[in-house]
């Protein structure tokens, strides 16, 4: 179910028109001063992500200015310099993690 988008030549207002299928006959009219005089417009898309889409992805830079708010992220520089320096993590180290991540408070922590 397709959205164009159009701008109208006479009043430069954009119209989205919702349409029900690809093949559904269209004949597009502005929405403000009603002319059919429109040319469409190349309008931005989402996709979406499974959620074995977002955790299998490749983390992004820490320079990167969504970085943060990515919850792949959360504890991944305590999970690398326990890696760096041959040192097993904590069982308890690795649950407060794995809660941060599922959007849970680590225990002992008021948010």
């Amino acid at each position: 179910m397709p959205i164009y988008e159009y701008r109208c030549q006479q009043c430069r207002q954009i119209s989205a028109i919702f349409v029900r299928s690809i093949n559904s006959p269209l004949a597009p009219a502005c929405r403000s001063c009603g002319s059919e005089d429109v040319e469409r417009r190349m309008s931005t898309f989402a996709m979406g992500k499974t959620t074995s889409d977002v955790h299998g992805a490749t983390p992004m830079d820490s320079s990167a200015r969504d970085y943060y708010s990515d919850p792949r992220n959360i504890g991944r520089h305590v999970e690398e310099s326990f890696t760096r320096h041959g040192v097993d993590m904590p069982d308890s180290v690795r649950e407060s993690i794995d809660s941060a991540r599922s959007g849970e408070a680590p225990k002992g922590m008021d948010l």
